[in-house]
């Protein structure tokens, strides 16, 4: 029988040479990428601006290999330069100082409109509600931007193991509050994987059959399985 210890040295591990995989795929991203469209070179560099001071909470990197990534799942999967760029813009109105107005000034109503269908409404407090209503945008969208919302629904199942983790580390190095602080990172956990279902489920009826769909699925399965370790 394996012990619970090798169970999290093989998930750690695991995690390990996903971090390291996908430090070489940033790589090939920014390459890439500089290679392309002017307007993906423009989108990359203004939303790297915009992000300049964020970080990932999953693992402190720098913000903007999440767009990244995105952007990397989007060109492979041979859409065309505007949702690519869209794709490494789709943060910047959510997350930063930037009207939908500045960005279609300075990337056209095309990207503008798929970055907005796929932004969340702050003015919803409650994050089951905003999260449904943003699926909900996202399917009467349809299209480019459930590519987009795929693409970044991809991104984020993988980040979610090393949040997982790092909420754990974090726990065992505080003694007071504990057990209310950890109840409340687990609901958190499970919240999300709620939301990643639910958005899959809607992914599969909007754009069935796409690969990206195909590989949401599979990373949400992978996803369910290092969190459960985790957490077990």
């Amino acid at each position: 029988m394996v012990s619970r210890s090798a169970e999290l040295t093989e998930v750690q591990a695991a995690a390990a040479r996903r971090r390291a995989m996908l430090a070489s795929a940033r790589r090939a991203d920014r390459a890439a990428i500089d290679r392309s469209s002017s307007l993906a070179r423009s989108a990359r560099a203004f939303a790297a601006r915009c992000h300049a001071r964020q970080r990932r909470q999953s693992d402190g990197a720098p913000f903007i290999e999440h767009p990244l990534e995105v952007a990397r799942l989007l060109r492979d999967a041979g859409c065309s330069d505007v949702v690519v760029a869209a794709g490494l813009l789709h943060d910047v109105v959510e997350n930063t100082h930037v009207s939908l107005a500045e960005l279609s000034a300075c990337f056209g109503h095309p990207v503008a409109s798929l970055v907005q269908a796929v932004s969340d409404d702050p003015a919803i407090e409650s994050y089951r509600q905003r999260k449904q209503m943003l699926r909900e945008q996202v399917r009467d969208a349809g299209g480019n931007a459930a590519l987009i919302f795929a693409a970044d629904k991809i991104a984020k199942v993988r980040e979610l193991p090393d949040q997982v983790r790092r909420d754990r580390e974090g726990d065992a190095t505080t003694a007071s509050g504990h057990r209310a602080r950890n109840h409340h990172l687990e609901h958190d956990h499970q919240m999300r994987l709620e939301h990643y279902g639910q958005s899959l489920a809607m992914l599969q009826q909007v754009i069935p059959g796409h690969p990206l769909v195909a590989q949401l699925a599979i990373e949400l399965d992978s996803c369910r399985i290092a969190c459960g370790q985790l957490s077990a």
